[in-house]
């Protein structure tokens, strides 16, 4: 019975003022490559209250359709909560970046990522300034 394998890794992302978004699927592939894990699952979680990870496909029709639709759900010129607190004109990007949320969990078959054809793995700034974005991969397989 093989032994299990646990790697762990972090991805540096420069994304710009928000919604900024970038596809990490390579990055992911070549942290598992390193790993040696043949079969498992990556988990990969954005440090920061306004990035986001997601899958997509990632090309320039859905990326624009897609920050359309979170910035028809959470728009920048409505009244936060947050605003009336922290006066930094962030309260979208929490609530945007809560609603996609932090983290992502996806399969790892025969060394690679496994998704579908045209799924991309993407890491989302919501935030209103640039952000150098940290995502921390755990790996566990075998």
């Amino acid at each position: 019975m093989p032994s299990t394998i646990f790697h762990f890794a972090t991805i540096e992302v420069d994304l710009r003022t928000g919604i900024d978004i970038k596809d990490i699927t390579d990055d992911l592939n070549r942290i598992i490559g390193r790993s040696g894990i043949e079969n498992g699952t990556a988990n990969a979680c954005v440090v920061g209250s306004t990035g986001s990870l997601t899958t997509i496909e990632y090309e320039p029709g859905v990326v624009q359709d897609l920050k359309d639709a979170i910035n028809r759900i959470a728009p920048k010129d409505i009244a936060y909560a947050h605003e009336l607190a922290w006066h930094d004109g962030k309260g979208h990007s929490h609530v945007q970046a809560a609603l996609l949320g932090p983290s992502i969990a996806l399969p790892i078959r025969k060394g690679r990522l496994k998704l579908g054809t045209w799924q991309q793995v993407v890491a989302i700034n919501h935030d209103n300034r640039s952000r150098k974005r940290l995502i921390e991969v755990t790996l566990i397989g075998v």
